[in-house]
């Protein structure tokens, strides 16, 4: 493509003569075709968030890959939700009233299989649950869309990195390289975490949430193949220096679309939308 070929132009002449990354010239617009269309906490504009229902319509509103966040139950359950606790989006303060502050470190899977996670966004999603990774895996499984993975607070949970990526292999068409495929990307604010399972998994794309200074860059490149920031951050000259060190970008939570226009044009490879669908009208 056009744009990675300048891309890799601009890392080469940095390589070659010692230039600054802010110093690169800021990548050509990207074709809007190649700019991937990432549903967050799937459709989660209109279906409550990290829920199937959410995985489904983030589907069908043809994502290239549905963002969850997954956690770890008391007993060691990997379970999609964005909280640390159930209070927001679930019912868990009506149906366990006495087990404040309701950290999803102390329930277990089976305790929170009983929750509606559902009723908050509105009455037609009463009833949905909080679903596993191995069930949001299932309902991908075979379709258009692949998996953006995000750890959440990956420290709260001793194991979390392993048990991750035994559920992955357990599924090897997931964990296969391919570098032409959006299939599977794992990442985390927690840096170490994103070291850490590259080193379990090195086949697996993995991104930095946040934004390395332009000076941890080079650091940040030896391990992980993505930089996603908050949209604010997504500069014109951030945008090529994280491309002058061969990786890509993709910033999160972009729901206007005068914003996703705009940093399709800066040459940005993927957006995290609640409003994937706004979000494919901005690419045709």
């Amino acid at each position: 493509m056009l744009r990675r070929t300048v891309v890799a132009a601009a890392a080469a002449l940095v390589a070659s003569i010692g230039l600054a990354p802010a110093a690169v010239a800021t990548p050509v617009t990207a074709a809007a075709a190649d700019v991937a269309a990432i549903a967050h906490r799937g459709a989660s504009a209109y279906a409550p968030e990290n829920t199937l229902a959410a995985v489904r319509l983030g589907v069908q509103m043809r994502a290239d890959l549905v963002e969850i966040d997954v956690q770890q139950s008391e007993d060691g359950a990997l379970v999609v939700v964005h909280d640390n606790t159930l209070a927001r989006t679930t019912d868990v303060e009506q149906k366990f009233p006495d087990r404040a502050p309701w950290r999803v470190s102390d329930f277990t899977l089976d305790e929170i299989r009983t929750l509606d996670a559902g009723s908050w966004k509105a009455p037609e999603y009463a009833g949905e649950r909080v679903p596993t990774l191995a069930e949001v895996l299932d309902e991908l499984q075979r379709g258009p869309s692949g998996l953006l993975l995000e750890a959440k607070s990956p420290e709260l949970y001793p194991g979390i990195t392993e048990r991750i990526a035994d559920e992955l292999r357990k599924r090897p068409e997931w964990v296969r390289p391919d570098p032409k495929a959006r299939n599977l990307v794992v990442q985390s604010f927690n840096w170490d975490f994103v070291r850490d399972f590259h080193g379990l998994l090195p086949g697996v794309q993995v991104g930095v949430l946040g934004a390395p200074s332009e000076a941890e860059l080079a650091e940040v490149a030896t391990y992980s193949n993505q930089v996603n920031p908050n949209h604010a951050q997504a500069t014109p000259e951030y945008i090529a220096a994280v491309h002058a060190h061969g990786m890509t970008i993709n910033p999160y939570t972009v729901n206007d679309a005068t914003l996703m226009r705009t940093l399709i044009d800066r040459g940005v490879d993927g957006i995290i939308s609640d409003r994937p669908d706004v979000l494919r009208e901005q690419m045709s």
